[in-house]
């Protein structure tokens, strides 16, 4: 029997990808491993990898600017060489099972997320209804009827970026007034939706309108810092392989061990309860000409300051060229926002979900700081912390940054 390749959801929130190549043709022998095509999604380019051994017989999306929904056919696999197509007969299903059901693709991309069982919801033995049990989770909090849903997921299953899309369209969460789209200005020059620029749109939206943002700001005194630096650059310069260490790189080797030093910062909202995270994974917000991405350094407060700047640097420069894999950015105990390289002084950031709190980071300026009885000029950083209030305390909070600002006033406290 052939075996049909769709198109994975690859990450969460995934709705549809583009082919940007095929890496087989028709005829080809395919064995497992084998990247068949490399798809982009609105964060990444992915390659497609083949999970069974066979002859790929047909492609039926060609390479292009399509964009293809998750869950649609885009090639066809003989599960042998030289077996002969088998015809296209699917036996007939129930008529409330949805129609990706019938599929059973055995190719996806490796960071797609594994396909579950069918469940039996509501105890209701003469339904079954297809869904994740975060899209279950989601529904309940958001007031969603999933027996109204037609899941895009595998199988036809029911995933989040379902319930968001669900949820978005209720009269109470709608931003303007039901009916009156919004248009844009007459004689404006309209630049279509990318689909990062939407996905971040809407994750804001929902974070803002889900998530109690609370505020706290500090100025830490940078001096030392500098200082250190400065001696730390010179130092690289005479290393076989040198390193040029950035503000940004020290700042989050201080937030990682920050993170570590006040464990309950470290957690995510759940309807169960507070999830406690093992692991410091701190996100990096990364600007790119189409939006913004946070690639992940994992267990950044055990990662030394060269291995932290080097793997910032490999992350950033992934991001930019769109060759991240779901794995480098999905997830993360927090996220540091640093906008100080463009002048900024201070700001708040939105909080990325699932995360409970980020870090703002303004620029390093010169201002008149008090040095016991005596007025000095010294460098000044503002930072400010963005937290979801029903996971983070307020004391929580400061403890946080007492951590961040001590560690970043005092440098030599990193190497102890």
């Amino acid at each position: 029997m052939d075996i049909e390749v769709v198109m994975p959801a690859i990450g969460a929130g995934t709705t549809q990808g583009k082919i940007l190549q095929w890496l087989k043709q028709s005829g080809d022998a395919v064995k497992v491993g084998d990247i068949l095509a490399e798809i982009e999604t609105d964060k990444a380019v992915i390659e497609l990898e083949a999970l069974d051994n066979g002859v790929l017989d047909r492609i039926h999306v060609p390479a292009g600017d399509t964009e293809v929904p998750v869950g649609d056919v885009i090639a066809t696999l003989l599960p042998e060489a030289g077996a002969a197509p088998q015809p296209a007969s699917p036996p007939p299903a129930p008529a409330a099972a949805p129609a990706a059901a019938l599929a059973a693709p055995a190719i996806s991309a490796v960071a797609a997320a594994a396909s579950a069982q069918p469940e039996t919801a509501g105890g209701l033995a003469s339904q079954r209804l297809f869904a994740s049990p975060s899209a279950r989770r989601l529904a309940r909090t958001l007031g969603v009827d999933l027996h109204a849903l037609a899941g895009s997921g595998p199988n036809g299953r029911i995933v989040r970026v379902d319930i968001e899309n669900a949820a978005a369209s209720l009269p109470a969460a709608a931003p303007v007034t039901p009916g009156a789209p919004v248009r844009a200005p007459s004689g404006a020059a309209l630049e279509p939706h990318t689909p990062m620029r939407a996905t971040i749109a809407r994750r804001l939206v929902q974070s803002k309108q889900q998530v109690p943002h609370f505020y706290l700001t500090v100025d830490c005194r940078m001096d030392a810092m500098m200082a250190a630096r400065a001696a730390l650059n010179a130092r690289e310069e005479a290393a076989s392989e040198p390193v040029r260490l950035s503000l940004n790189d020290l700042l989050a080797m201080a937030v990682a061990r920050a993170v570590r030093q006040t464990p309950a910062i470290n957690a995510q909202w759940t309807d169960e309860g507070i999830a406690q995270l093992g692991q410091v994974d701190l996100s990096i917000a990364v600007a790119l000409e189409s939006g913004l991405i946070t690639p992940i350094v994992r267990d950044a407060d055990r990662k030394s300051l060269r291995e932290i700047s080097t793997e910032i640097s490999q992350l950033a420069e992934q991001a930019r060229r769109g060759r991240l894999r779901p794995e480098q950015y999905e997830g993360g105990s927090l996220t540091l926002s640093n906008l100080g390289m463009h002048g900024v002084r201070e700001f708040a950031a939105i909080i990325n979900p699932p995360q409970s709190a980020i870090l703002a980071a303004g620029a390093v300026t010169r201002q008149p700081v008090v040095d016991g009885d005596e007025i000095r000029i010294g460098h000044v950083m503002s930072l400010t912390l963005s937290a979801d209030h029903r996971v983070v305390d307020g004391a929580v909070g400061a403890q946080f940054l007492k951590a961040v600002k001590r560690l970043l006033e005092n440098p030599i406290e990193l190497i102890l």
